[in-house]
């Protein structure tokens, strides 16, 4: 299973974006998922999941209250509504798919190629 990861892009400070991810190819069950970031010169790190149901959502702290996980109607589809930006913000984001393990810890199966977002100051 491939996945897409789209929406990204540049936006000032306090602005919103919102990304989307979608599965290449048929799926089998519904996926945990989440998405993940990589900023320049750091380590990935979880952003966002979302269970198989739609429940189970997760932040990272320092998200929490600025971004919204959700799913989409089709099959393994999700979004991230990204709010009130920040330049650290910046960064390449990935979803991921079929979670092994912890859903922050970024064992999952399947992963999109990733959408920068640049958040100016």
């Amino acid at each position: 299973v491939q996945l897409q990861a789209s929406g990204g892009g540049l936006v000032q400070t306090g602005g919103s974006l919102r990304l989307s991810c979608a599965p290449f190819g048929r799926t089998f069950g519904d996926y945990d998922m989440a998405w993940f970031r990589r900023a320049p010169g750091k380590e990935r790190e979880f952003v966002a999941a979302i269970g198989g149901s739609g429940s189970g959502l997760l932040y990272a702290e320092s998200v929490k209250g600025r971004f919204t996980i959700s799913r989409g109607s089709a099959k393994n589809t999700i979004y991230l509504v990204m709010s009130n930006l920040k330049p650290a913000d910046t960064a390449v984001y990935y979803c991921a798919a079929l979670r092994r393990g912890s859903p922050t810890s970024g064992g999952y199966d399947y992963w999109g190629q990733g959408t920068l977002v640049t958040v100016s100051s």
